[in-house]
C-alpha cells in the first residue's frame, strides 16, 4: 500500500497517476474530501491535524508521501502545517513505513547563488521560516534513522490543470484569455522551472527507489534555463499570439498587496524575482539518466492543448 497525504493538489493527482500508471494498484488518497484519480484508489478521510486520523490513515502503508498543502496564509501555516508533519512523521514511524516528504525552495536564499542540496537555510519571510523548520524536522526524523525518510525539493511550478503559481497566474492563465502575459519585477532574470508532471514522476521514481532514501534530492529541471523574457516569447508562440509581455514592478505588487490578501500573502517572495533562480538537479539526473525532462516548449505546447480541449467542449 502506497498512500498519498494531501491528496487533492496538482502534484498529489500527478503522482496518484504515476503510481498506478508504473508502481502499484494499491493506492490510498488522504484528504478532508479526497477524490479518486485511478479508478481503483482507495479513498479516505482524515485531518492531519488529527493525531488518531493521521495514524488510521497511514495504516498497513509501506510508503507514505506528504504532499498536503494550505492556502497562502501566513497565520494558517504557522497554526497548522507543523503539526500536519509532525502526525505524519509520528504515525508513519509507528507503521514502520517509508516516509517521503515533498518540499520547496521557500527556504533557500533570495540571492544568484545557484541552489544545490547543499545549499543552507536562509528564510527571510514567515512562510519561509515554516519551511525551513518543517525541512528541518524531516531532516531529524532522516537522522533518527527508524524508517527510511527522503525530502524531495521542487523549485516554482509551471503546469497543467489546477497548477497554482506565479508563473501560471501571470503568464499561462492570461495567454488562455488571449491577452499579454505579465512578468513579476524583473524580465532578465535566469528562471528555473519544474514542469508538474515531471515533478510527481520524479516523486514517485524516487519513493520506489530503496537507495534513495537518507538524502535530500533536487527534482529534475530541464537543462534551458530562460530568463522571463524567452519564457514569455515561448508561451505566447505556443497559443499563437504575438510575444509581448508586461513587467509588473515590485513596487506595484506590493501595493497591490494593500488591497488583494492573496498578493500580500505573496509580497515576501518577490525578492527572488530581483535575482538569478537556478535551481541544480544535477545528483538526480546522475543517479537516475533516463528520466525523460519536459523542455519548455513542449510543456506550453500541452498546456495550449488542454485549454483548446476545454474550449472546445
Amino acid at each position: 500500500m502506497q498512500t498519498i497525504l494531501g491528496a487533492n493538489g496538482q502534484i498529489a493527482v500527478e503522482l496518484a497517476r504515476e503510481l498506478r500508471r508504473e508502481y502499484t494498484e494499491d493506492l490510498r488518497l488522504v484528504s478532508r474530501n479526497p477524490r479518486k484519480v485511478n479508478e481503483s484508489d482507495s479513498l479516505v478521510k482524515a485531518d492531519l491535524l488529527d493525531a488518531e486520523q493521521t495514524a488510521a490513515a497511514v495504516n498497513d502503508s509501506d510508503v507514505v508521501y506528504f504532499t498536503a498543502g494550505l492556502p497562502a496564509n501566513t497565520e494558517l501555516w504557522e497554526a497548522q502545517f507543523p503539526t500536519m508533519l509532525r502526525n505524519a512523521l509520528d504515525m508513519t514511524r509507528a507503521a514502520g513505513a517509508k516516509f517521503v516528504y515533498f518540499d520547496n525552495t521557500y527556504m533557500y536564499p533570495q540571492d544568484d547563488r545557484v541552489q544545490t542540496e547543499e545549499t543552507p537555510f536562509a528564510p527571510k519571510g514567515r512562510k519561509g521560516k515554516v519551511r525551513a523548520s518543517m525541512a528541518s524536522m524531516v531532516l531529524e526524523e532522516m537522522a533518527r534513522g527508524d524508517i527510511p525518510v527522503l525530502i524531495a525539493r521542487a523549485p516554482e511550478f509551471y503546469g497543467p490543470g489546477r497548477t497554482q503559481s506565479f508563473t501560471n497566474s501571470l503568464v499561462i492563465d492570461p495567454l488562455k484569455s488571449g491577452r499579454k502575459p505579465r512578468v513579476p519585477v524583473r524580465d532578465d532574470r535566469l528562471r528555473t522551472l519544474i514542469w508538474t508532471p515531471d515533478a510527481s514522476r520524479a516523486l514517485a521514481l524516487l519513493g520506489n527507489t530503496p537507495d534513495a532514501y537518507g538524502q535530500t534530492w533536487h527534482l529534475p529541471v530541464a537543462e534551458e534555463r530562460p530568463d522571463y523574457r524567452h519564457f514569455a516569447i515561448m508561451a505566447s508562440q505556443a497559443f499563437g499570439q504575438e510575444p509581448g509581455h508586461t513587467v509588473v514592478p515590485g513596487w506595484v505588487l506590493n501595493a497591490a498587496g494593500l488591497f488583494s490578501p492573496q498578493v500580500r500573502e505573496l509580497r515576501e517572495l518577490l525578492p527572488r524575482y530581483e535575482h538569478h533562480n537556478r535551481f541544480d538537479s544535477t545528483k538526480f539526473t546522475s543517479r537516475f539518466p533516463e528520466f525523460a525532462v519536459t523542455p519548455y516548449r513542449e510543456g506550453l505546447a500541452i498546456i495550449r492543448r488542454e485549454t483548446d480541449i476545454k474550449r472546445a467542449r
